[in-house]
């Protein structure tokens, strides 16, 4: 059954591929101010951050209900034409089918060690942000369970959260992260900071030109910046603030790409 679906998508992305590139492309997520969190916030300006940087046209669709659209369960997702493809590495795949790849010039030894690196940040930072989010007791009550839930009606909304939170907490316990300490998870997360910065130390960008690793290590950072509503949400970015090659990264992605004005919480 999972050999099928793979090759149906495998098949999807080839016709894809020979399609234009539509003007009205969509890229469908949660609200971001009423309901996005944390990882999910990441991952959309990733996905929009990788997007500008092929300078393809496409217009953001809040939905309430963008993760229970996709055809991944996750987000975001984007429909270009006739196609929906879900998540960075889907949407990445579906671009480069069509003769737009931001990694054409790199030799395999390029291409292995970006993607070594994507590994890090998904298996650090964006595990230390659902840990954040859901284990936390103050950013739990305080923001995930009020947006999470905003969209459902109660009692709907605690039921949500609830096997929401159960599902997170499943995920953490495989990885080994949950029963760790907030200051394990901060070390973690300084760890994962610092090879990246050593990888990115006297280059603008990873590779010398744009490519996802940057756009997703944007998506992280920039959320985390502006995301310090509770004591640990702070602590996390503090540890990012730490490393001036990162969030100076982060500030010329925003400036070059997402063309938005340099801001305080970069000092």
């Amino acid at each position: 059954m999972l050999n099928t679906m793979a090759l149906i998508d495998r098949v999807q992305l080839e016709l894809g591929a020979q399609e234009p590139w539509p003007k009205d492309a969509k890229l469908y997520q949660p609200y971001e101010v009423e309901q996005i969190l944390l990882s999910d916030n990441a991952n959309c300006l990733a996905v929009q951050a990788f997007l500008k940087m092929c300078n393809l046209d496409f217009v953001v669709e809040p939905r309430a209900n963008a993760e229970a659209m996709s055809p991944s369960g996750k987000v975001p997702f984007l429909k270009a034409g006739a196609f929906v493809v879900s998540e960075l590495e889907g949407i990445v795949s579906f671009v480069n089918n069509k003769g737009i790849s931001l990694t054409e010039k790199f030799d395999q030894e390029a291409k292995s060690d970006m993607r070594a690196y994507m590994s890090l940040v998904h298996n650090v930072i964006e595990v230390a942000e659902l840990y954040i989010s859901w284990v936390d007791k103050e950013t739990y009550n305080e923001v995930t369970s009020v947006r999470n839930g905003s969209i459902y009606p109660w009692p709907l909304n605690h039921i949500q959260n609830r096997a929401k939170r159960n599902q997170v907490i499943k995920k953490l316990k495989v990885l080994q992260w949950y029963k760790k300490s907030t200051k394990e998870v901060l070390e973690e997360v300084e760890n994962c900071c610092q090879a990246l910065s050593d990888r990115l130390e006297g280059k603008e960008y990873f590779f010398g030109t744009s490519c996802e690793l940057d756009a997703l290590l944007y998506g992280h950072v920039h959320t985390v910046l502006t995301n310090t509503k509770t004591v640990a949400m702070k602590k996390l970015a503090d540890v990012i603030k730490k490393f001036n090659i990162i969030t100076e990264h982060c500030r010329r992605i925003d400036e070059q790409f997402m063309r938005r004005s340099s801001c305080v919480y970069f000092g």
